[in-house]
């Protein structure tokens, strides 16, 4: 073992340089490839480096069971309303909703994916709400990038007030035992967020939104390259609208027996079924629900998107949060002694750590799992952890996260491009105002609350 060479700083500074080096090989191979170079950072931190592969106890073998599994069962369940036909229904009514009012559209895109994210746990439902966003953009004139950029990031934003997302969930299954409640978690990350992504898309609002002026826009529109599709007909399958309510009974489910569990409302004393095994049966449920009323064919589910954008985010999530956690748990002294004082002192550090790692972990629920526990070890105020817990979001800082790629692609004005300094971007501004205004209002709010 390597570890036998070296010097304890020596060892720590190999150690971050391999956690960093395959985070980054994961980011350059896109896609499930950031779970896969998770895996690459644990053989060489474990076998090599000296660490044990535990979690923050470091007792036993850590792997984040509990949010992958919370993942696959909700992406199930929305994968088979996805075959339902449900979400091209939700689809349908939002574009209704921002048709009726295109001149909006910097302010309703981002309240549709929001809510699309909030309904479903997941922010890839962005995805089908996209193209419209960047059409009816069009259609007025106004820059696609803007409505575009903001819409981005109200989906991964809504991540953290989501009542059925893994980043939820499990943040209220640590801070429950330090008196913070799952209704109170959600009551302070539902506003506190959906406020910041409004005044996020006022202020950019305020810019230069004309894209008429837009040099790239005007030569595409010469070559012939950018299209205006209008409205599409559309017809809803037989069991669509069935399967958005079965679906929107699961959830109602999840926030009422994961309240009634809570010790801060206790209907239900000494539940045998927790909070996160009720959530996987409950969605599970659904499913099986959805399956026999809806009549679809569930070899189809396997083909769905969100199935497969939700499986790659499991083998992400599998990766890089036990890639983090097994570091942090090896270097905990090192960080108590450096970080615990500056924590307790100026508490809301807490939410630039978390910005900064969820550039790197890719996944909000990675991030809490990866670094929630040891701001609880380092006696962070429960306020705090909560008022910081938006910062999980900043997934947009890097250009290669999927809802960004595809916002880029469906954009034929060329106005929503990625520089070639990598971080000139258009969603970088939106997404650190947005994140910034969140953390804001939850440390107002949260001491209120809490």
């Amino acid at each position: 073992m390597l570890s036998a060479f070296f010097s304890p700083e020596v060892l720590l500074i190999l150690q971050v340089f391999v956690v960093l080096g395959a985070i980054f090989i994961g980011v350059r191979l896109g896609g499930i490839a950031i779970g896969y170079a998770g895996g690459i950072g644990l053989v060489i931190l474990c076998l090599f480096l000296g660490l044990n592969p535990g979690g923050i106890t470091g007792d036993k073998v850590f792997i984040p069971i509990d949010v992958i599994l919370i993942i696959m069962s909700v992406i199930s369940a929305i994968a088979a309303m996805q075959v339902a036909g449900g979400l091209d229904y939700l689809v349908h009514l939002a574009e209704k909703l921002l048709r009726k009012n295109p001149k909006y559209i910097t302010f309703l895109g981002p309240t549709v994916t929001y809510f699309l994210t909030i309904f479903a746990g997941t922010g890839h439902t962005a995805f089908s709400a996209l193209p419209v966003i960047a059409e009816v953009a069009k259609e007025q004139g106004i820059k696609p990038s803007v409505p575009l950029s903001v819409s981005v990031v109200s989906s991964q934003i809504a991540i953290t007030a989501s009542p059925v997302s893994a980043a939820v969930i499990f943040m209220s299954g640590v801070l429950e035992p330090l008196g913070v409640g799952y209704l109170t978690i959600l009551f302070i990350c539902i506003p506190t967020t959906f406020i910041a992504c409004m005044i996020t898309a006022f202020i950019c609002n305020l810019f230069d939104t004309d894209l008429s002026k837009d040099a790239v826009y005007q030569e595409r529109l010469k070559e012939g390259l950018v299209k205006i599709r209008g409205q599409r007909e559309f017809v809803a399958k037989k069991g669509a609208k069935l399967s958005v309510i079965l679906f929107l009974v699961g959830i109602l489910a999840i926030v009422f027996y994961a309240s009634a569990i809570s010790k801060n409302i206790a209907w239900i004393e000494n539940p045998i079924v927790g909070r996160d095994a009720a959530i996987i049966m409950f969605m599970l449920t659904i499913a099986t629900l959805i399956a026999l009323f809806c009549k679809i064919d569930t070899d189809q589910v396997l083909n769905a998107s969100t199935f497969k954008s939700g499986m790659t985010a499991c083998i992400c999530v599998l990766g890089v949060a036990w890639l983090g956690s097994t570091f942090v748990s090896g270097n905990i002294d090192g960080i108590k002694s450096v970080a615990g004082d500056l924590l307790q002192k100026y508490p809301w550090t807490l939410a630039i750590t978390l910005f900064f790692a969820s550039t790197l972990l890719y996944s909000q629920a990675a991030t809490a799992r990866a670094l929630i526990p040891t701001a609880i070890l380092l006696g962070v105020e429960p306020t705090a952890m909560v008022a910081s817990f938006a910062a999980v979001s900043a997934l947009f800082v890097l250009p290669t996260y999927p809802t960004l790629l595809a916002a880029v692609q469906m954009d034929d004005t060329g106005s929503t491009r990625i520089g070639k300094y990598v971080f000139n971007h258009p969603f970088l501004f939106p997404g650190v105002l947005a994140i910034g205004i969140a953390v804001t209002l939850g440390f107002v709010i949260a001491p209120i609350l809490i």
